[in-house]
């Protein structure tokens, strides 16, 4: 009995989520007033303050495009505010670009792509129950975020380069596993959407977790110098 108990305290120590699963629900409404670069919509559970989204408008014949990209900034009793940004993920210089700012009765969808994921683990041990526990996620796996740092000799990934990740791999929110607690955070604006407690980080590797070994740096870059503090360094980051 003891030798159970023992068993069982072990595994409740170890990583203990808050959360099943991230229940990221994609959640669709429209423009009810537009003030200069801020909108009103309609308030929802599914809204955190921090999650960006989509504009999309149709035309006419039935075909829509991305317009704008939002930010959720204020939550109210039966409203929520968002900020129009640029949206970035599908820019491509072969096309034109629509050239329509949004409009009253556009649609919004928050929590776009954010059932895919990068991952940043200090060991392997801890990214394989991450990503076992969260399995309705879509994890980037860390060796293809590993092999952007090496090829721009950059071993400590700044905001900047985050977003150009998951711009390439179409993802919109990073876990970083930390010293007590996990952070799902938006990849555009690095707010934190979801925190999850965890147990204490006894070994990092750094940048993070990953097969891709020797992630040089560059002297024509002065700010591409290795991460010493792995939990403070990604604290840092997190807003």
């Amino acid at each position: 009995m003891r030798k159970l108990l023992a068993i069982v305290t072990i595994f409740l120590i170890s990583w203990q989520f808050a959360y099943a699963k991230p229940i990221f629900n994609p959640f669709n409404t429209e423009i009810l007033k537009i003030s200069g670069r801020n909108a009103t919509i309609k308030n929802s559970k599914d809204i955190v303050i921090g999650s960006s989204g989509i504009v999309t408008h149709t035309f006419k014949n039935g075909i829509s495009t991305i317009v704008a990209r939002v930010n959720v900034i204020k939550k109210e009793a039966d409203t929520a505010t968002v900020r129009f940004e640029v949206f970035k993920l599908s820019a491509q210089d072969a096309f034109p670009k629509p050239g329509i700012l949004p409009a009253v009765g556009d649609k919004v969808t928050l929590n776009y792509l954010y059932d895919r994921a990068l991952i940043v683990a200090p060991n392997y041990k801890v990214y394989n129950e991450v990503t076992k526990h969260f399995k309705d996620m879509e994890w980037i796996h860390p060796d293809v975020v590993a092999a952007y740092l090496a090829k721009e000799f950059r071993p400590n990934p700044s905001r900047a380069t985050f977003r150009e990740v998951c711009k390439i791999n179409s993802a919109a929110i990073i876990f970083f596993a930390l010293n007590n607690n996990g952070y799902f955070v938006d990849c555009n604006n690095f707010r934190t959407i979801k925190k999850v407690k965890t147990a204490r980080i006894k070994k990092a590797q750094a940048p993070f977790y990953t097969r891709v070994k020797n992630i040089e740096t560059s002297w024509l870059n002065w700010d591409s110098s290795q991460i010493n503090d792995y939990n403070s360094y990604y604290r840092s980051l997190i807003r």
